[in-house]
């Protein structure tokens, strides 16, 4: 049983910066690739950053662009979510999702085949 387990989440300050972490276990299957999504209070769940686990291709939300980086350690079969200059508007549960292989655009969430719990960011002054 695939297991995503998200870690470095918390309350923190306008301008801070945060990692978050995402930790996958029990896979039998290569991994395609991993992403991050977030779903504030009472809007849908949306994009945020994914990367491929071959090369080094990387996706980002415009919204987050030159400000969150996502990376990867494949050996650990871990993916990372920089977070720098935080702000409110980013306030939401974060999410870690991955696939073995291709199932959909990374930009969706039905491009993703397992999930993790979530974790919370919350951003105020």
């Amino acid at each position: 049983q695939e297991q995503l387990v998200e870690s470095g989440g918390g309350s923190v300050q306008p301008g801070d910066s945060l990692r978050l972490s995402c930790a996958a276990s029990g896979r039998t299957l290569s991994v395609y690739a991993m992403g991050w999504f977030r779903q504030a209070p009472g809007k849908e769940r949306e994009f945020v950053a994914a990367i491929r686990w071959s090369g080094d291709t990387t996706y980002y939300a415009d919204s987050v662009k030159g400000r969150f980086t996502i990376s990867r350690d494949n050996a650990k079969n871990t993916v990372y979510l920089q977070m720098n200059s935080l702000n409110t508007e980013v306030t939401a549960v974060y999410y870690c999702a991955e696939t073995p292989y291709y199932v959909g655009r990374l930009y969706y969430t039905s491009g993703y085949r397992y999930w993790g719990q979530g974790t919370q960011v919350t951003v105020s002054s």
